[in-house]
């Protein structure tokens, strides 16, 4: 059987978890949410605050940013600080994304965690 991109990318768009929180097949713990952008509080924290930003639209990592969906990726941009505020995070905060397997990126779906509630250490490497 042949299966192009656009079947494996329907495959993907299944199996991907945060596609499920955002059809609410998976329930979340929701930090902010419009009609293109899901924030939720991450189920593992690394930080007193840690919440995960994601378009609800599939995009697999920064990889895959094109000027087709880049305004979404924008759009998060402009709520980060918000969801921030809205967090408490007044004395800063530090937003990451990981990018493939050596980036340890764990969700093929890309996504902004928002880290803060303390003074984070320097080294990420």
């Amino acid at each position: 059987m042949f299966i192009n991109k656009n079947t494996k990318e329907r495959f993907r768009k299944m199996d991907c978890i945060f596609c499920k929180i955002v059809k609410g097949e998976i329930p979340s713990n929701k930090a902010y949410e419009d009609e293109f952008i899901l924030a939720f509080h991450d189920i593992a924290p690394q930080a007193p605050v840690h919440v995960i930003v994601i378009p609800k639209t599939h995009i697999q990592s920064a990889n895959e940013i094109t000027a087709e969906n880049s305004d979404v990726i924008a759009k998060i941009f402009e709520v980060i600080p918000k969801i921030a505020k809205d967090c408490g995070l007044e004395n800063g905060y530090r937003i990451i994304t990981n990018i493939g397997n050596d980036g340890c990126q764990s969700v093929k779906h890309i996504h902004f965690h928002i880290l803060g509630g303390k003074k984070l250490a320097e080294s990420l490497g």
